[in-house]
C-alpha cells in the first residue's frame, strides 16, 4: 500500500481513509465544505497558479509538470513537513478534485512524499550504528 494514497474528493470517505487532506489550492466545485470529511485543507502546497495554468492537465506535459511541482515543493518544505508528520501518526490520503486521476497534482505530490519519506528512511537506517 502507498504510504500516500490520493482519492478524488468527491470519492466516499472510508475508514481507512485516516487523516483526509486537501491538496487544492481552490475549493471543489460543487461541494459544499460541510459533509466533506475532511481534516486539513493544504492549499499551500497546491501548484503555484501559473505552473497549473502552464499544465493545463495536459498529459504531454506530465513529466516536466512533475519536475517544476517537485522544485516548487522543495522551496516551502513547510506543508511538506507538515503531511510527514501527519504521516508518522497514521494513514494520510491526499484528495483532489481533478478528473483526470493519473496525470494530477495529487499524484505527483504522493511520489514526491514517497521518495522523501524512502531517502530518509534510507538515511537513517545507514547512520545507525551496527551492532557487533
Amino acid at each position: 500500500m502507498p504510504r500516500f494514497p490520493i482519492k478524488r474528493i468527491y470519492t466516499a470517505a472510508d475508514p481507512g481513509d485516516g487523516a483526509r487532506v486537501l491538496v487544492d489550492r481552490l475549493w471543489p466545485r460543487g461541494l459544499r465544505k460541510q459533509g466533506t470529511h475532511i481534516d486539513l485543507w493544504l492549499k499551500e502546497i497546491a501548484p503555484s497558479p501559473a505552473l497549473r495554468e502552464w499544465f493545463g492537465h495536459d498529459p504531454a506535459n506530465w513529466q516536466e509538470f512533475q519536475r517544476r511541482y517537485w522544485l516548487e515543493l522543495g522551496h516551502d518544505p513547510l506543508p511538506v513537513e507538515r503531511l510527514l508528520d501527519m504521516r508518522r501518526s497514521g494513514p494520510v490520503t491526499l484528495l483532489y478534485a481533478a478528473h483526470d486521476t493519473v496525470h494530477n497534482h495529487a499524484r505527483a505530490l504522493a511520489s514526491y512524499l514517497e521518495n522523501l519519506s524512502q531517502s530518509r528512511d534510507a538515511t537513517r537506517i545507514a547512520t545507525v550504528p551496527s551492532r557487533r
